[in-house]
């Protein structure tokens, strides 16, 4: 879903982003996710949506142990990695082209004892859900999905299908622009909505969503 390549200095700023790897600690350990701008563009660099959704899971907010869980739009996998590294049994997907570098960064970061509780799958938003077990999923995980508007319709429905009454939706994202909050409006039509946290120095929200009236 994000591979939009965009170019250097257009965005100086975001020049880190360009670096081959990032470092960060999660879950007592050392996690060097590798990155790769030049060939996968946005899916390929970790964004301060997936390192603030990473802190929140550390904070233990949600309980990971013996979790089913599946993260949309994994990108470098860094969420899908820490979740599973914190007990949660996780199925780490984004689209085709992004697949072998995932796997690479999944390989890595997982000790060998742990790797079966990350599975690396393809998913492209609305398409072949049939391959999923529907309903299946106690946590759904997405980090920085929302903002290419075309997708939107196809992310809720597969939100939908993924979803039972007791799935956890964990969504975290920067609103950048208003078509971002008209997704947020989609999934109230679908979901019971609520922040749960939101980190003021990189402008990040962190949103829980259920199908029915759960305790969030």
């Amino acid at each position: 879903m994000a591979l939009v390549p965009y170019e250097r200095n257009s965005m100086p700023a975001l020049s880190k982003l360009h670096d081959v790897s990032a470092e960060f600690h999660f879950a007592n350990r050392r996690l060097r996710l590798s990155q790769d701008w030049n060939r996968l563009g946005v899916a390929a660099v970790v964004w301060d949506a997936a390192v603030v959704l990473c802190m929140y899971l550390e904070l233990g907010h949600i309980e990971l142990w013996g979790k089913v869980a599946i993260e949309l739009g994994a990108g470098t996998g860094l969420v899908g990695i820490v979740a599973a590294l914190l007990g949660a049994k996780v199925t780490i997907t984004d689209r085709a082209p992004a697949i072998d570098f995932l796997c690479t960064n999944v390989k890595e970061n997982i000790p060998p004892e742990q790797q079966g509780a990350a599975l690396v799958k393809e998913l492209t938003w609305g398409k072949n859900l049939e391959l999923y077990q529907k309903g299946g999923y106690d946590i759904i995980l997405g980090a920085d999905i929302v903002y290419l508007e075309e997708t939107f319709s196809a992310l809720l429905q597969t939100l939908e299908y993924l979803s039972s009454d007791r799935t956890l939706v964990l969504l975290a994202c920067r609103i950048r622009y208003e078509r971002d909050q008209k997704f947020l409006d989609m999934l109230r039509t679908r979901f019971i909505v609520q922040e749960v946290h939101y980190d003021v120095q990189k402008d990040i929200h962190i949103y829980k969503a259920v199908k029915t009236k759960y305790e969030l």
